[in-house]
């Protein structure tokens, strides 16, 4: 079994390591985790995982390495590193905006390496994480996959889409989230109680999201499904189109994907 090393503990560290843990529980003395911060390596210590007093020496004992830090943190974190960083270790960044070649000239070495964009919902198993892949092998990759499959859905692209797809599933959540609190006020305003409201939206969204994956019809043709000629639902496309909703989505994830590239190295 490969040893893996988390340089940060934060929330999405811990979900990764919960969900390798989850699928294999003897794993968990494969994983050696540093964090500046005590208290995480102590929540780290009660889950049975191994702990360093530095990343220096969290990465010379594992194969794989996961950078789960800040992307502003990512030069002083590399620097200290780079003595213990070989060819043979497994470099995988979950930082927006970082890419390979960053990292590799930082530790001047061109080990392989897997960059990945999850998302928040992989903190309750129910992630989208898309990843591309450098200079390693099929078997090293697959374990990284592996490590990520274990909390949702893993998409495999080429690195050059790595910041356009920010806008699709790193980002995204939070549109979604500002679309169910626009109908949970208004269930609120007509008198609906709010908590009834949240539960009959977050039901609607995961079963559209069920229609949209398994129905075998497109969006196109689901909305219509739903449309009836002359029916409530025309009226709030209509009005929806008048705000020109469709093009003001584009837009939104063109910024965020215009951010990604001001912010990328």
């Amino acid at each position: 079994m490969k040893k893996i090393g988390f340089i940060g503990a934060g929330n999405m560290a811990t979900a990764i390591i919960d969900g390798i843990i989850g699928s294999s529980p003897d794993s968990a003395e494969n994983i050696t985790v540093f964090d500046v911060m005590a208290d995480k390596l102590e929540i780290m210590r009660k889950k049975g995982v191994e702990t360093a007093d530095c990343a220096e020496n969290a990465v010379k004992v594992s194969d794989i390495i996961v950078l789960a830090v800040k992307p502003q943190n990512y030069a002083e974190v590399l620097e200290s590193i780079k003595s213990a960083v070989t060819g043979s270790k497994v470099i995988v960044t979950i930082a927006a905006g970082i890419s390979t070649d960053y990292i590799k000239n930082a530790l001047g070495v061109d080990c392989p390496m897997v960059r990945v964009m999850p998302n928040t919902p992989l903190l309750l198993g129910v992630g989208a994480t898309a990843m591309s892949r450098r200079n390693i092998s099929d078997e090293d990759f697959e374990y990284v996959y592996k490590m990520f499959s274990n909390g949702g859905v893993v998409e495999i692209l080429d690195e050059s889409k790595m910041n356009s797809v920010i806008a699709v599933n790193g980002s995204s959540p939070a549109y979604i989230y500002l679309f169910a609190k626009a109908m949970v006020d208004y269930a609120e305003k007509e008198g609906i109680d709010p908590d009834a409201a949240l539960r009959l939206v977050c039901a609607t969204l995961k079963g559209s999201a069920e229609m949209l994956e398994n129905s075998g019809d497109s969006p196109d043709v689901l909305i219509k499904k739903v449309s009836s000629p002359g029916g409530t639902t025309l009226k709030a496309l209509e009005k929806l189109d008048e705000k020109d909703f469709y093009n003001s989505v584009i837009e939104a994830m063109d910024a965020c994907t215009k951010r990604a590239d001001e912010l990328a190295r």
